[in-house]
């Protein structure tokens, strides 16, 4: 399995991923409004969204992971 380094605060990440061989993961227009709840509800309080991009196949978000006193 492969172990990924922690994200550090502070610093500003490129988050992306793909659909398994290239597949469709964002079949319908209610997938990516799903997606990007899921996003608001576990990433926005840790880390600021400064631009994303939702494709069919794959998603890209620029972000910054906030530091600890910024997420009291």
């Amino acid at each position: 399995m492969t172990t990924f380094p922690k994200l550090e605060h502070g610093l500003y990440y490129h988050i992306y991923n793909r659909g398994t061989n290239g597949e469709t993961i964002f079949r319908e227009r209610r997938n990516y409004i799903h997606f990007l709840d899921l996003w608001a509800q576990h990433i926005e309080p840790v880390a600021d969204t400064f631009s994303f991009a939702l494709l069919l196949n794959h998603f890209h978000f620029m972000s910054r992971i906030k530091t600890e006193q910024e997420q009291e």
